[in-house]
């Protein structure tokens, strides 16, 4: 099991916030470390004075994404009539507005022990609010959302498919 590093220093963030730069311009295969040196002007090497490697920085950027993904989710759902349908709004916003950083989050195992703590519980909170406080329920919605947003990510769909009706399907049905 991994151990928990402290909060990054100045020049981790930066490193951090580059890798989110080229992440959301080129998927996960632009995030090297020498791509990533060159972006902030400095030697590969001393990149890992600050993110000890890929790894790292990988998780950061999930950390990072998985922080962004709940305030959004948090802002959609505070007072809203429809809390499920603000909330799977939101969700589908966020991963078609940022789907590489959607696809690190969701595509591979969660870094949970070297994760901020409670980071994943606040994550999920807006959704287990929103179907009621119900885990099974809520796991429902996520796996519904997931793979709507993800057949919508890779153009599974076909051409002409109303997918806001499918949307608005889904959730009916999740509402009941």
């Amino acid at each position: 099991m991994g151990t928990r590093r402290a909060e990054p220093g100045a020049r981790a963030r930066q490193l951090v916030a580059a890798g989110r730069e080229l992440l959301e311009e080129g998927g996960p295969e632009a995030l090297s470390m020498r791509r990533l040196a060159d972006r902030v002007g400095i030697r590969a090497p001393s990149i890992y004075k600050h993110l000890v490697d890929k790894e790292a920085l990988e998780t950061a950027l999930v950390a990072d994404g998985l922080r962004e993904f709940a305030e959004e989710c948090e802002a959609a759902v505070d007072g809203a009539d429809d809390p499920l349908t603000a909330l799977v709004g939101a969700y589908r916003a966020f991963a078609r507005e940022h789907p590489h950083l959607y696809r690190l989050i969701n595509d591979r195992p969660l870094p949970r022990d070297r994760l901020p703590p409670g980071l994943e519980a606040r994550a999920a909170a807006p959704l287990v609010a929103a179907v009621g406080g119900d885990g099974d329920r809520a796991r429902a919605a996520w796996a519904f959302a997931h793979g709507m947003v993800m057949l919508e990510l890779t153009d599974r769909f076909p051409a002409g498919a109303d997918l806001d009706a499918a949307w608005a399907a889904g959730i009916a049905a999740l509402a009941r």
